[in-house]
């Protein structure tokens, strides 16, 4: 039973979240520049005083018990909130003069890295940036342990406890095979799409569902190609192949039309598409920073790219 008057130490939770986040005490323990015996003992010792065991220890890793994953949002939240109490305290409070791990989906982090790196580095000189690649869901999940700051991804995240900030919108182009009738055409109905194989990204990738959802507004049932692609890259070069079409945002259009002989046509007015935008914790009380580098986010690959910003 917990002890209404035992107060957590920071050393405790500053443990319990490293464990949490590293899955083992040896790197937690490196994380946190302390000996794994000084972890284990706050960690020990915060269990002790709430009455609940957090985790579960074994002989290779460590995993969350039921209630310490109900804790895990709380005691994050407590660690960044003191985490900005020092660095205000210390006048650098602002987290775009730092380090920030900044997680993006594998069809937008190709074709926008390379202008928003090079911008950041101009706009933000101050700002370290740790990029991380992957599907959505495991970004989201990253996010919500404090294993990433925030990310840019598809809208909406449809999760609770993330704040979203819209930042572009942009079409999907119909990618064909070399030499099809519908190559160069501007004003193709997405009911085409019953008439093509339709080639689609691997499961957990969520331009995947959002070609499908392109076939259900258009009231058509997609004709599925045999093969499914593990990249954006890949899929374009089965198109290319002629193994069936696809749809390829926007921003990917340059890069990939450059390298391949690629056919391309654009859909009927309204455009089917995507709004990318940046999310992070709502928990981390980094609202303004964060809006700030949305829209300087937004300027750079506009200029780069032809999309429309979201005001």
């Amino acid at each position: 039973m917990t002890d209404k008057s035992y107060q957590p130490t920071i050393a405790g939770l500053r443990a319990f979240v490293a464990v949490a986040e590293k899955h083992h005490f040896s790197g937690a323990a490196t994380s946190l520049g302390v000996s794994q015996s000084t972890l284990s003992q706050a960690l020990s010792a915060l269990e002790s005083g709430l009455g609940v065991q957090l985790v579960e220890r074994s002989t290779r890793r460590v995993f969350l018990t039921t209630e310490g994953r109900q804790l895990l949002p709380r005691a994050q939240a407590v660690i960044e909130a003191v985490t900005a109490f020092t660095a205000a305290a210390a006048g650098s409070a602002d987290p775009l003069q730092g380090s920030m791990r900044l997680g993006l989906i594998p069809t937008v982090a190709p074709y926008a890295l390379p202008a928003v790196l090079a911008g950041l580095a101009d706009r933000l000189p101050g700002l370290t940036l740790r990029v991380i690649e992957d599907q959505t869901e495991r970004l989201l999940t990253a996010l919500r342990e404090g294993a990433v700051d925030a990310a840019l991804i598809a809208l909406p995240a449809d999760t609770t406890g993330v704040t979203e900030i819209a930042i572009y919108d942009e079409d999907f182009v119909l990618a064909l095979p070399p030499g099809h009738p519908l190559t160069g055409k501007k004003r193709v109905p997405p009911t085409e799409l019953a008439q093509l194989p339709l080639l689609l990204l691997d499961e957990g990738h969520c331009l995947r569902d959002q070609a499908l959802d392109v076939c259900r507004m258009a009231g058509v049932r997609a004709e599925l190609a045999n093969t499914r692609a593990a990249s954006l890259a890949t899929a374009v070069q089965c198109v290319t192949g002629g193994l069936g079409v696809t749809l390829i945002p926007q921003t990917a259009v340059s890069v990939e039309a450059e390298r391949t002989r690629l056919g391309l046509a654009q859909f009927a007015t309204p455009r089917p598409g995507r709004r990318i935008g940046l999310v992070f914790r709502s928990s981390s009380g980094r609202d303004e920073p964060y809006r700030r580098l949305a829209g300087i986010i937004g300027e750079l690959i506009s200029a780069d790219q032809q999309v429309r910003l979201v005001r």
